[in-house]
C-alpha cells in the first residue's frame, strides 16, 4: 500500500477522469486540466476542432437491445446507446460495436457534428468537407468518362484504319 502512496500523489481528478501530471514539455492531453475549464480533445479529427462541446447536463443518455447481424451477442445485450440533446430534440442512436463504452464515445461524436450542422447550417466544417468529397469524387468521374470516351473514339479510328479497304501504303 505504501508503493501505491507517490503514484496517486501524480494524479489529478478532473470530473471523474484521471489526468497524468506531466512536465510542461508533454502532450496537451497529459497536463492537468483546471476545474472549472471546459476543454475538449479531439483525437484523430485534427481539423475538425471547431465542434461544439457537449454539455453532459443537456443530454439524456439510454441503452437500448441491439439489433443487425450478430446473433446472441448482439440481441440479448444492452449495448446499443440512445443519446437526445434535449435542447435541440436531436435523437442518435449508435450501435457500431459491441462495446457499450466505444458506442457512447461514438455517439458523443455523432451528436457533436449534428449540434454543429444545426448551430452553423452551410457553413459547417462537416458540410463543407462533405461537399468537397463530392466534387472530387465527380471530377474523377468526369476524368474517367473522357478518358473512356477518348479510348472508344481512339479505338473506332484503328478499326476504320485496319479494315481491308483502306490500305494507303
Amino acid at each position: 500500500m505504501s508503493r501505491l502512496l507517490p503514484l496517486s500523489s501524480c494524479m489529478y481528478s478532473v470530473s471523474s477522469r484521471l489526468i497524468w501530471r506531466g512536465s510542461p514539455s508533454s502532450s496537451p492531453l497529459l497536463r492537468p486540466i483546471p476545474p472549472g475549464l471546459l476543454c475538449v480533445f479531439t483525437a484523430g479529427k485534427k481539423d475538425l476542432i471547431n465542434l461544439p462541446a457537449l454539455n453532459e447536463d443537456e443530454l439524456e443518455e439510454q441503452f437500448v437491445r441491439g439489433s443487425g447481424p450478430g446473433g446472441q451477442a448482439t440481441n440479448k445485450t444492452s449495448n446499443c446507446v440512445v443519446l437526445k440533446h434535449v435542447p435541440s430534440g436531436i435523437v442518435v442512436k449508435c450501435h457500431q460495436t459491441r462495446s457499450v463504452d466505444i458506442n457512447r464515445k461514438r455517439a458523443r461524436d455523432i451528436m457533436r457534428e449534428k449540434l454543429d450542422v444545426l448551430h452553423k447550417g452551410e457553413h459547417s466544417e462537416i458540410l463543407v468537407k462533405k461537399k468537397e468529397s463530392e466534387l472530387r469524387k465527380q471530377e474523377k468521374r468526369r476524368k474517367a468518362n473522357d478518358n473512356l470516351e477518348r479510348k472508344r473514339l481512339f479505338k473506332e479510328a484503328q478499326a476504320a484504319d485496319s479494315k481491308p479497304g483502306n490500305d494507303a501504303v
